[in-house]
């Protein structure tokens, strides 16, 4: 095979391999939310095998029950007390968007006219105002349609039922095998191969892990500070405008540039 052949084949391997990707995504989407979850708790699983209770390392398996059950509490945290109340602020700024808009345009873009010179910039905000009033009412409508026709389709809520129980017991088996995994993957590699291999993807999962948990952490840090500090001088969606932020931190200066401007406005 030349270089040319070897180029156009290569391409079409990738093509073919996304396009299938792309059609089982329904089926691989849980499995692959499982093996992230799997990969984010190896280390702590790892960790706690090293600790000897009663004289004796704990076990893998007990290992994996702890840090699984750490899992479920965070997870059911997060649903039964920041969903809600996520859900409860994103009302509150649909109903609050309308009288937003309408002071931006009268109040603000007029005192930014003035102060700026911009008095040849010819526009009425009352139409303005009312043209954003019947978009945005338009748009919250068909979002609550859309909504709710997904909630009642049979085959949206049974996918989701299969997924709801089928992600905790992939993660819970891939946690519990994924070093036997890892073992395996390297047994299938040519010998001559395998050093350079296992040294290569120690380094990268050594770099990639200690990234992905440490921005996780900085991210929550910093949308809990955020949303604890808002809520303290008394704003309304605080909750929302710290969670937006926390979570656009993952770009620098980012987070914090949107959320100081989501508060002052």
């Amino acid at each position: 095979m030349t270089a040319d052949s070897a180029r156009w084949f290569g391409l079409a391997l990738v093509l073919v391999l996304g396009w299938l990707l792309y059609r089982l995504a329904p089926v691989i989407t849980p499995f692959a939310l499982s093996a992230a979850l799997a990969y984010l708790g190896d280390p702590l699983v790892d960790r706690l095998e090293r600790i000897t209770l009663l004289r004796r390392p704990i076990s893998r398996t007990i290992a994996v029950v702890i840090v699984f059950a750490l899992m479920t509490v965070g997870f059911g945290l997060l649903l039964l007390i920041v969903l809600p109340l996520l859900i409860e602020q994103l009302r509150h700024l649909v109903e609050r968007t309308p009288a937003m808009v309408a002071w931006l345009l009268g109040t603000a873009l007029p005192w930014l006219q003035d102060k700026l010179g911009l008095g040849a910039l010819e526009l009425d905000p009352q139409s303005v105002a009312e043209a954003a009033k019947a978009y945005w009412k338009e748009a919250s409508s068909a979002l609550v349609g859309v909504l709710g026709t997904v909630s009642r389709g049979g085959q949206a809520v049974i996918n989701w039922l299969l997924n709801l129980v089928l992600i905790p017991v992939v993660t819970f088996y891939l946690l519990r095998d994924w070093d036997r995994l890892t073992r395996g993957v390297l047994g299938l590699l040519p010998r001559s191969l395998e050093p350079t291999v296992k040294s290569i993807a120690g380094e990268i999962d050594d770099v990639l892990g200690a990234f992905i948990r440490g921005q996780l952490m900085v991210m929550l840090a910093l949308g809990l500070t955020y949303a604890l500090g808002l809520w303290l001088v008394g704003l309304d969606l605080a909750f929302i405008i710290g969670a937006g932020a926390g979570l656009l931190s993952i770009v620098p200066y980012l987070g914090t540039l949107v959320g100081v401007v989501a508060a002052l406005i």
